[in-house]
């Protein structure tokens, strides 16, 4: 009987906005705007030999009860900006941005690619989201947002007409040669047209085929209509859970989508979220993560919220007494503008009903349900134990790896590449050096070969 093959952990690093899983007021936290933070983090990141860095993104500052949110600001400079800088003082790192398909124009997002994948030489990767809400499409000249229904029909063909872009040049077009005077030997080189619900754009693409051929294609959609948009078109999704269960169940799932779109297993990554506290010993890391929680959920915090669930002004309550007697608002206004996290209470009076019988049963304060009942650190412990917990996920498919979020930027990520990393390479699971220069050469994918013709299909 043979044993089945190790296989390969992915890591990444997520550099977080100011929210609630960043301590912004620890001593040891820096900026989240100046390049001094996003370069020390990105080059720790190379130094561990981590896959990419990945940054998320927000179009508007969220507001509560008509003000700025500020336990909970975004506000970080553009993703383009930061993702090129950084390509100049980083080697291999990939450079992941999330970039929104609601707001945006395929032209100028696949020229903005397309001119990222050129400037790192192959090191591009465009996480495609959807935008939810007509508080952020303020912002935005035409306004307004798409209903549910038409969000991933839209984010859809928005990919598929700049694979059409990046498709135009086949890579072979440039022939440079002085001597005949010639520049280039087709020109038809970046004819594009597109016919569709959604997109009726024909012309010239101005950016030749760049090193990766298209970026990276990242999801991260849970509905089912995100599973199937990411076992469809995308090569790594960002999986729901970092417990063994959980995770299983959604790798899984979403694995099982791919054959239908002729694609192998390997060709879709799934990679989740997971933050992280260390410590000396198993005893140590917990002391802390308890503390960091803490910090994580003050008094303001968790009536904040809260808020979100009962939809009302609860800031004449004490975060260290008891849940509200009266019962939360139902409506589809919300106090909390821009938060996508008011979404998971699709039942806020059955979710109030459920929170009162478990501060009842464990005597918990507002603060201390707050801490109870929303995410905990993914993977606590020893340096030892944490690459144990990583490996064991890993192994069983519960993912193909993780995205790391830690808890302090930019120096977060410091002690997890001094101690947990060599402990990877050791179990021979985790590189010691790149093998490639490219973001998919990192996470083992196939550069696309151009589509066949120079349009792409109407949808």
């Amino acid at each position: 009987m043979t044993s089945k093959p190790l296989k390969q952990i992915h890591l990444a690093a997520h550099f977080p906005g100011v929210n609630n899983t960043t301590v912004w007021s620890d001593p040891a936290a820096g900026s989240h705007i100046d390049f001094d933070s996003f370069v020390h983090f990105a080059r720790t990141a190379e130094r561990a030999r981590f896959d990419f860095l990945f940054l998320a993104e927000g179009l508007r500052l969220r507001e509560q009860g008509g003000q700025i949110y500020d336990l909970d600001v975004v506000g970080r400079p553009d993703t383009f900006t930061v993702l090129a800088a950084l390509a100049a003082v980083t080697e291999r790192l990939g450079l992941t941005g999330t970039i929104n398909s609601t707001f945006n124009e395929p032209y100028e997002v696949a020229r903005q690619f397309a001119t990222l994948d050129h400037l790192s030489e192959g090191r591009a990767a465009w996480n495609v989201v959807t935008s939810w809400d007509a508080f952020t499409g303020e912002n935005f000249r035409r306004g307004g947002f798409l209903p549910r229904e038409e969000r991933y029909s839209r984010a859809k063909e928005f990919l598929e007409t700049a694979n059409g872009l990046f498709d135009s040049w086949d890579g072979t077009e440039i022939a440079a040669d002085p001597g005949a005077g010639v520049f280039l030997r087709d020109a038809r080189a970046g004819a594009f047209a597109h016919r569709g619900q959604h997109f009726d754009i024909e012309g010239r693409f101005n950016v030749p085929r760049s090193p990766q051929g298209r970026p990276v294609i990242f999801q991260a959609g849970d509905s089912d209509e995100g599973r199937e948009f990411a076992a469809s078109s995308a090569d790594a999704i960002f999986g729901r859970d970092g417990t063994l269960e959980a995770g299983r169940a959604f790798y899984a799932d979403v694995k099982g989508r791919l054959a239908k779109y002729g694609r192998t297993h390997d060709e879709l990554k799934i990679l989740p979220a997971a933050t992280f506290v260390l410590g000396d010993t198993d005893a140590e890391a917990h002391e802390i993560a308890h503390e960091v929680r803490r910090r994580q959920v003050s008094g303001q915090t968790a009536i904040k919220f809260l808020e979100h669930v009962w939809n009302r002004d609860l800031s004449a309550y004490d975060p260290d007494g008891p849940l509200p007697e009266i019962d939360p608002e139902v409506g589809e206004n919300t106090v909390a503008l821009g938060r996508a996290s008011v979404r998971q209470f699709r039942d806020p009076l059955e979710t109030a009903r459920q929170w009162r019988r478990l501060a009842e049963a464990k005597n918990l304060s507002i603060r201390e349900l707050v801490i109870s009942t929303t995410a905990d650190q993914t993977f606590v412990g020893s340096a030892a134990t944490v690459a144990e917990q990583i490996n064991t996920l890993v192994q069983a498919d519960a993912a193909d790896g993780f995205i790391l979020v830690p808890h302090i930027t930019p120096g977060g990520l410091d002690d997890f590449a001094d101690t947990v990393v060599p402990l990877l390479q050791e179990r021979g699971v985790f590189r010691t050096e790149y093998a490639g220069t490219t973001l998919r050469d990192h996470l083992g994918l196939q550069v696309p070969r151009p589509a066949s013709g120079r349009q792409t299909a109407a949808s």
